[in-house]
């Protein structure tokens, strides 16, 4: 069985435009994350082998620190990434809103444009996940998509001012 969530939007913008929007730190900050948190950058490397790291705060609530490390960048049509849950120095921490997370996630992203819109893909896979983080991850689904469709209503949003 394969755990995933997958995720697919289309973007009234130019596939240049949008993947500048995901890969630039100064896009990402203005729509990335929640609706109303906090989104800080503490190291942006768009490179394969390189880091971005940032944390997130709810108005209400303690702050997140979250670690990508890019493991492939095929500008501008796919980024693969890991992920995990992090502490201000990037080492890796349990999810704070449910230590069965998954300790990390596989994150693929693909850009595909067809007349000047362009529609993304983002496939999200638990790695190397024990029983109990399976069943977290795959409880999560519905709340996870939810997350990504209002993050990337904020980027469409984004977009237009660009």
């Amino acid at each position: 069985m394969s755990t995933q969530i997958k995720i697919t939007h289309t973007f009234n913008a130019p596939r240049e435009l949008v993947f500048k929007a995901f890969t630039e730190s100064e896009h990402l900050q203005n729509w990335w994350g929640p609706k109303g948190w906090t989104f800080e950058v503490s190291k942006s490397d768009f490179r394969t082998g390189g880091v971005f790291h940032y944390s997130q705060k709810p108005a209400d609530g303690d702050v997140m620190w979250v670690k990508f490390v890019y493991n492939e960048i095929i500008a501008p049509e796919k980024i693969v990434y890991t992920s995990f849950f992090s502490d201000e120095e990037g080492n890796s921490v349990r999810a704070p809103f449910n230590e069965n997370w998954p300790m990390e996630t596989l994150n693929t992203i693909t850009f595909i444009e067809n007349e000047g819109k362009t529609t993304l893909t983002m496939i999200v896979i638990p790695v190397s996940p024990t029983e109990e983080e399976i069943k977290t991850f795959e409880d999560s689904k519905e709340m996870a998509q939810d997350g990504y469709t209002g993050t990337f209503d904020q980027l469409d949003e984004y977009l237009t001012k660009l």
